[in-house]
Parts: C-alpha cells; sequence; structure tokens
C-alpha cells in the first residue's frame, strides 16, 4: 500500500455570497485542476442569523451538480422543477444543474442561532452538461454510520466505504465524500481511489496527515515541557488539505481528537469555462448561456 504525501494545504477565506451570507471558501475560482472533479467548496457556518438568514434567492444553474450536507440548523430550498424541501441537521441535498436549473436556499439556524453547512460543487463532463436537471433529497437517518474499534467514526455521504454505500447516487464524477472523525491520539489509515485526487477539509478539532517518512503539515504548535520543546505539525480548524498520489492517507489526531470531510474524485481532465454559477466548456457555451437567461429560454422543458 502507498501512502498519499500531502502536497499542499490552504486555509479557508472569508467571503460573502447570495443576498449577504458570511462564510468561508475552501477553493474555487482558482485553477479548477488542482480539485478537478470538484470545483468549490463553502463552509458556511455562524451563530448571528443576521450574517446568514438573507440567504441565497433565486439563482441560476447549469453544468454541474452540487451536495449540500447540513450539521447544524437547517435549509428551505425550492427550484424551478416544483421541488420544495427542507434540510435538516444531518441531511443532505445533491442537485444535478444539467441543462439549467433556478432555485433558492434560504438557511435557519437552531434554537441557539446556529447555522453551519458545507456546499459541494462537483463538474459535469461534456457529454453530461446538458442532462436533464434533478435532485434528492437524503435525511441524516439515510446515512449509514461505521464505528471502528478505536472509536473512528465515519459517515458514508456518497460512495463505499468499510463495506457501506452512501444514499447519494448518480453523481457523474463517481466521488467518494465521507465525514470521518478520529479520537484523541488516535492514528488512522483510511483506504482511497488510486486515481481518484483526494482532498480532506478540517472543521473540527487538529491532526497531522503524513505519509511514511515525511510529515508534512499546516501549523507549528510549539509545547514548553520544563525544558523541553516539542514541535508538531498540526492541521487545523478550517484547513483544506490536498493529497499525492496513492492509495492510502494516514491522520494522527490531537490533543481534542479530529473532524474532517474526505473527498475523492476521478478527474475529468475537460477545459473549464466558468462564470459565476455556470460551468461549461467553452466560452461560446458561456455565452450562449447568458443569452439564454436573457431571453427566458434557460429552463428547457422535456
Amino acid at each position: 500500500m502507498t501512502f498519499r504525501p500531502v502536497s499542499a494545504t490552504s486555509t479557508a477565506q472569508p467571503t460573502m455570497e447570495g443576498a449577504g451570507v458570511h462564510l468561508h471558501r475552501v477553493f474555487g475560482f482558482g485553477d479548477p485542476s488542482l480539485t478537478d472533479p470538484f470545483l468549490m467548496m463553502d463552509d458556511f457556518r455562524n451563530d448571528d442569523p443576521r450574517l446568514y438568514s438573507s440567504g441565497f434567492p433565486w439563482h441560476p444553474h447549469r453544468g454541474i451538480e452540487t451536495i449540500t450536507y447540513v450539521l447544524e440548523g437547517q435549509v428551505e430550498h425550492a427550484d424551478s422543477l416544483g421541488n420544495r424541501g427542507l434540510l435538516g441537521a444531518g441531511s443532505v441535498q445533491w442537485m444535478t444543474a444539467g441543462s439549467g436549473i433556478v432555485h433558492q436556499e434560504m438557511p435557519a439556524g437552531n434554537a441557539q442561532g446556529q447555522m453551519h453547512g458545507f456546499q459541494l460543487w462537483a463538474n459535469l463532463p461534456s457529454s453530461l452538461k446538458m442532462t436533464a436537471p434533478r435532485y434528492q433529497d437524503v435525511s441524516s437517518s439515510d446515512i449509514p454510520v461505521e464505528i471502528d474499534d478505536d472509536g473512528t467514526i465515519v459517515k458514508v455521504i456518497i460512495g463505499s466505504f468499510w463495506g457501506k454505500t452512501g444514499p447519494v447516487d448518480g453523481i457523474a464524477a463517481n466521488p467518494m465524500l465521507l465525514d470521518v472523525s478520529v479520537p484523541a491520539g488516535r492514528r488512522k489509515v483510511l483506504p482511497v481511489d488510486t486515481r481518484a485526487n483526494a482532498l480532506a477539509y478540517v472543521f473540527a478539532g487538529a491532526g497531522t496527515f503524513r505519509d511514511a517518512s515525511d510529515p508534512v503539515g499546516i501549523r507549528v504548535e510549539k509545547e514548553f515541557r520544563g525544558t523541553e520543546l516539542n514541535i508538531r505539525d498540526m492541521t487545523g480548524n478550517r484547513t483544506l488539505v490536498r493529497f499525492g498520489s496513492g492509495d492510502e492517507i494516514t491522520v494522527q489526531a490531537g490533543d481534542e481528537g479530529i473532524r474532517f470531510l474526505l473527498m475523492t474524485g476521478r478527474p475529468i481532465q475537460e477545459p473549464v469555462a466558468w462564470h459565476g454559477p455556470i460551468v461549461m466548456n467553452t466560452q461560446e457555451e458561456l455565452r450562449q448561456a447568458m443569452r439564454e437567461l436573457r431571453n427566458g429560454t434557460f429552463i428547457k422543458t422535456a
């Protein structure tokens, strides 16, 4: 087995989207080849409703699939297909925008006003850019959870892992998305598809991702114990880790444990032409989409 080394790390950056939702952008609008088949990821968490309640009013998408995972609070959604629903804590929505969809997402906090969730964009290959839109809501009770002997907890949202298969299927990139919690001080090895790109996004606790011989991390913590200086490479909250090639990743949890999303997907390796919520292969396809938005033909009928 070959451990994947850490090729790069970055920290999610604060930004605003929608009608003034304060969130952190994990990646997106940079070089899409670095995260292919994934295009963008946002971490939206806040305990002040004034910073998220205005939500994401009606807006279009084409050429992508979105995966929304809610941890705290809820998201009310509606779309041009006539679908309406409410994503509660622990639930997931997968939406294939395909040829075009217009939707809105309106977040609301829990009893304490807390709102936390993620949205991940996956690219569609050219052959499916204009496929029919569709979507699927999955409740938290339908997401399989595997607990290992050492206390590691893995929620299998998409793909198959440790004998469990997630309820979200049909995504063109055939990705894997796991919510992984490793207890304090534990070291865990997780298998991944050797042909897929792999990313980990840490959103709680801290730990170290390394290969067998070369520790690599984002933050150096220094601890003084008497006259001894201990230096540890620690990857912490709101950190994205990109891995090199291999078929396993390893994580060493810190003193408070670590929780992260593990994302893998086989790269599509096609040209990307991107303007806001529309992702096509060429600039002409983008211009065509914008013309259709203006003249009212963006939404296709069967």
